[in-house]
């Protein structure tokens, strides 16, 4: 492990080699569609990103692999190139979601409702192994957005809405992630779960302390475990944007809580300020020396060329000083020593590139043991559970034989899949047909073979289609943009809602037709609910005689066969209040919810089994990357005290 005066010595010595245009360049993020590994070279890029759906041509690691080579040896490969690698990042957000084949993990609100530091830090390793395979190294994760509201587009990224269980699922993410070789993320700082009106990249009013007890809280065990880099949100706080905020980022992130990484800018921080990427003039000056107040490393995906200009041009006429610039490229330059970049050979030469153990049986059996963990039961009556493998059931549901469903969004591309056509996986379906040789399943999904002479019992798999950001979002009505726009001192990007209310019988009435069909022909209902967060159902539940609430559980749909067969009871408990009705747009306030957070029912009858492992029979893998700073592996984490961290309020 290289000594920290060791590496500012390296780090001074690098950085006083590099030209001010290289440095300008180490500072910037392009997205791989749009930068050539030419311009790698000739501008010495500190990072390459691939946004959602955004692969090669070849989307398998080998594909991966070849891509990222040829980014590497731009940067590293010859004589005249600049000598320091270049970092490849990537939003692996629920497993290595963006390539085919890899193992689709449960979206982190499943994750929330199992509760398991140790299945989260598998759940992680599994990541970070898929994405090494593809020759990659920094992941864009974990989300430690503390959600107060489900109507928010992105309430499937959090684990929840209760700070203590953030803390103990965030740091272990990042010890095993950071463990196995792959730079982790936080994000996004700070917020932006709790934002006026649930919109994405909104508002959040909130007062110092809740700001500090409830959204600063879950990052200090991760910065202590040594995440390298923090991702800044889009949203505002207190009419503010992140992304402009000297006291969020630079005196409470980098100076009180003593975060040494790299801040990374969000895709499309250029457009909140409404100057998009010239600073000119006076007013334009101020705001563009306060872009690089505390960001060191900058997502700009197309117009990449044009900020490098800006930003040259801005140090040339005195408005960002040549010591911020230097900071930022310290940064940048000891994420990659610490992740033992200058070490590693090229992708293409690296022990676990391409390695076949990419969406394996092993990684498989993690992702179901994750979905058997994260079910919640909400209702059980007449004793329905356990299915009986003799029953003939009826399985019916749109949610009931589509990967894409049951997968969400940031799945191969942004907005998820819509069918099974791309994704390798087990559907509900497929994972109930092999346990029970007597279902069938509704040819048109609707249920309307149902009758109670041929079928003892239905499974109706139901909910949401897949989303992604904003385009997630519950709003009620446009006047929210308006109200939310006249609190803001920037620009919103406002995206096409998911819907006006979280009513699933309103959002998708053709769900509560198909279960009252069916409990219409006298056949008892097991209702699951595939879905991002928690709807309004209780016309669905009242229906169904059994109701679970799956979340969106990814590729191994066996898990939940695996419980409603009875292999293991249920076990999950809500990560977040489950709302009755909503009358309050900013909260699920616990007189307006139909269940509280942590509840969650049991069979009772049922002996859990232990935690499947990472390895299968005779399975070891390679020795992870010894220039990462390692944590110690040991769970339980013991909780976070917020009272050992408080820092000076905001003034």
């Amino acid at each position: 492990m290289m000594s920290s005066a060791s590496e500012e010595h390296l780090v001074s010595d690098l950085l006083g080699k590099l030209t001010l245009m290289q440095k300008a360049g180490q500072m910037t993020m392009a997205e791989r569609m749009h930068v050539t590994t030419d311009d790698v070279k000739r501008h010495a890029l500190g990072a390459v990103l691939s946004g959602g759906g955004s692969h090669p041509a070849d989307n398998t690691p080998s594909g991966w692999v070849e891509m990222n080579d040829e980014f590497w040896q731009a940067a590293v490969g010859d004589d005249d190139s600049l000598g320091i690698p270049i970092l490849f990042g990537i939003d692996a957000v629920h497993a290595h979601n963006n390539v085919r084949g890899a193992t689709i993990l449960p979206h982190n609100l499943g994750l929330g409702a199992a509760g398991s530091a140790e299945l989260v830090a598998q759940t992680a390793a599994i990541t970070a192994r898929e994405i090494l395979a593809s020759g990659l190294d920094w992941n864009f994760a974990p989300t430690l957005a503390v959600v107060q509201n489900c109507q928010w587009g992105r309430s499937y990224e959090s684990f929840g809405s209760d700070p203590q269980l953030l803390v103990r699922l965030g740091e272990a993410y990042v010890r095993a992630l950071q463990g196995e070789g792959v730079m982790g993320c936080t994000k996004h700082w700070v917020g932006d779960g709790a934002t006026l009106h649930s919109m994405d990249q909104g508002e959040s009013p909130l007062g110092w302390e809740e700001l500090e007890r409830t959204h600063v809280a879950p990052y200090c065990p991760s910065l202590n475990a040594g995440v390298m880099s923090v991702m800044v949100s889009l949203s505002s706080w207190n009419g503010e944007k992140c992304h402009g905020h000297q006291f969020l980022v630079s005196t409470l992130l980098k100076e009180r809580l003593a975060f040494d990484g790299m801040v990374v800018s969000g895709l499309g921080w250029h457009r909140l300020f409404g100057q998009e990427l010239r600073f000119g003039g006076e007013s334009s000056r101020q705001r563009g020396n306060r872009h690089v107040s505390g960001i060191d490393m900058f997502m700009v995906p197309q117009r990449w060329r044009e900020f490098i200009d800006s930003l040259l041009r801005q140090v040339e006429q005195g408005n960002v000083k040549i010591g911020r610039i230097d900071d930022a490229v310290s940064r940048i330059l000891k994420c990659k020593l610490r992740l033992g970049l200058f070490e590693r050979p090229r992708p293409k030469s690296r022990r676990l590139s391409g390695d076949a153990r990419f969406g394996c049986a092993a990684h498989r059996a993690v992702a179901r043991e994750a979905v058997r963990q994260s079910l919640v039961l909400l209702k059980h009556e007449d004793q329905v559970l356990p299915l009986k493998p003799s029953q003939r059931i009826l399985v019916a549901g749109r949610n009931a034989h589509n990967l894409g469903h049951q997968c969400g969004g940031w799945t191969l591309s942004w907005h998820g899949e819509r069918d099974n056509e791309n994704i390798e996986g087990t559907s509900i379906w497929d994972a109930i047909s092999e346990v029970a040789p007597n279902a069938v399943l509704s040819e048109d999904r609707s249920g309307k073979e149902a009758n109670a002479k041929h079928r003892d019992v239905a499974v109706v798999v139901i909910g949401e289609r897949p989303y992604a950001e904003g385009f997630g979002d519950i709003r009620s009505g446009e006047n929210l943009l308006v109200e939310t726009g006249s609190l803001v001192n920037g620009l919103l990007n406002p995206l096409q809602p998911y819907g006006r209310t979280l009513q699933l019988s309103k959002l998708h009435p053709e769900d509560l037709a198909c279960i009252r069909r069916v409990a219409d022909a006298e056949i008892p209902v097991v209702a699951l609910l595939v879905s991002g967060r928690p709807l309004i159902v209780n016309q669905e539940m009242q229906a169904a005689q059994v109701f679970v609430a799956a979340w969106l559980p990814g590729s191994e749909g066996g898990g939940v066969a695996d419980v409603l067969f009875g292999k293991e009871d249920f076990s999950g408990r809500l990560p977040l209040p489950w709302p009755l009705r909503v009358t309050d747009q900013d909260s699920n306030s616990s007189d307006e919810t139909c269940f509280p957070t942590g509840f969650g029912l049991q069979i009772g009858h049922i002996k859990r089994r232990c935690c499947s492992t990472l390895r299968g029979a005779g399975e070891a893998w390679p020795r992870p990357y010894v220039g990462i700073k390692r944590g110690n592996p040991i769970f339980p984490i013991t909780r976070y005290d917020v009272n050992s961290v408080r820092v000076r309020p905001y003034i």
